[in-house]
């Protein structure tokens, strides 16, 4: 019986040989999923870094490779062979940044890693630190609001049709998790906008209700929006666990977010050369999950 390799066409074979091979960190999330789907429709390798690989569930070709970003020990030999990564800057469910920023840029540079992409949250952290005085070729995405934030109504939408939020009136960018993919895959394949900090957002900017009205529209619920005070805000992050630090930058954004949080920019067409998803998108391709 012929292997996979054995059934390959010369030229498809000579591909392969030289296909670039690219790490992805945070490879089960909401980004990193389409990173890894991203680079793979495009002809890269792919080698994944997760907690857990039994429960990675990623496509078929992907390398699964086992660690933890806060142990620099643990995914040494996840950087052999690679030419560029994904760095994600958090390293646990709590959301609180990496502190090994240093010992990780310092052990790609050994591995001979050549470009980094880092998704970051906006706040610089040990990992942009080190990115930024490294002789590395890098970028650092900011996306401002990822869509994907948006399944934190999902309980409260499928039990009461409700969703409970404070600011109600700030109208906020945000940006489709598959753009953002889109955008690190580029970038880390073709190069380009090293050295820079971009940026991320969709094509619009919204308010909650804005939100709330395209998700009843694709689903067909009369969702309500109840505005609750900032301290309810707090406190149900508290009860998910998370750190008082992360809960502060948070509320701080939400409630005054800076210039860049409340204005369209241009760099996602500039890089992929189209123009973001919009919301509505978004939602019609999650409308089941609010059902």
């Amino acid at each position: 019986m012929l292997t996979d390799i054995e059934r390959l066409t010369d030229a498809q074979f000579l591909r392969l040989f030289q296909a670039k091979r690219f790490l992805v960190t945070g490879a089960t999330g909401n980004v990193g999923r389409h990173v890894v789907n991203e680079l793979l429709e495009n002809g890269y390798l792919v080698r994944a870094l997760t907690r857990d690989a039994r429960r990675a569930n990623l496509p078929a070709g992907v390398e699964v490779v086992e660690g933890d970003l806060t142990r620099t020990e643990t995914f040494e030999r996840a950087l052999a062979g690679v030419a560029g990564m994904h760095l994600i800057t958090i390293g646990g469910d709590d959301y609180t940044p990496l502190d090994n920023g240093a010992e990780i840029v310092q052990l790609a540079r050994w591995e001979g890693v050549q470009r980094i992409c880092v998704l970051s949250d906006g706040r610089t952290g040990s990992v942009e630190a080190a990115v930024e005085a490294s002789d590395l070729e890098w970028t650092i995405l900011q996306p401002v609001d990822l869509m994907s934030n948006t399944l934190g109504w999902i309980k409260s939408i499928r039990s009461s049709n409700v969703v409970r939020e404070p600011y109600g009136s700030m109208a906020r960018t945000l940006i489709h998790e598959a753009d953002v993919a889109a955008v690190a895959a580029r970038i880390l394949s073709h190069g380009g906008h090293a050295r820079k900090t971009l940026k991320l957002t969709g094509c619009e900017v919204l308010t909650i209700p804005d939100k709330i009205k395209a998700i009843s529209a694709a689903t067909g619920k009369p969702i309500r929006y109840v505005e609750v005070s900032e301290e309810h805000t707090r406190q149900s992050m508290r009860e998910l666990g998370i750190g008082e630090d992360v809960i502060d930058y948070v509320v701080a954004w939400n409630s005054n977010p800076p210039p860049e949080g409340r204005a369209v920019t241009g760099n996602v067409q500039q890089v992929i050369g189209r123009p973001p998803r919009r919301f509505s998108h978004w939602v019609k391709e999650h409308a089941p999950l609010f059902m």
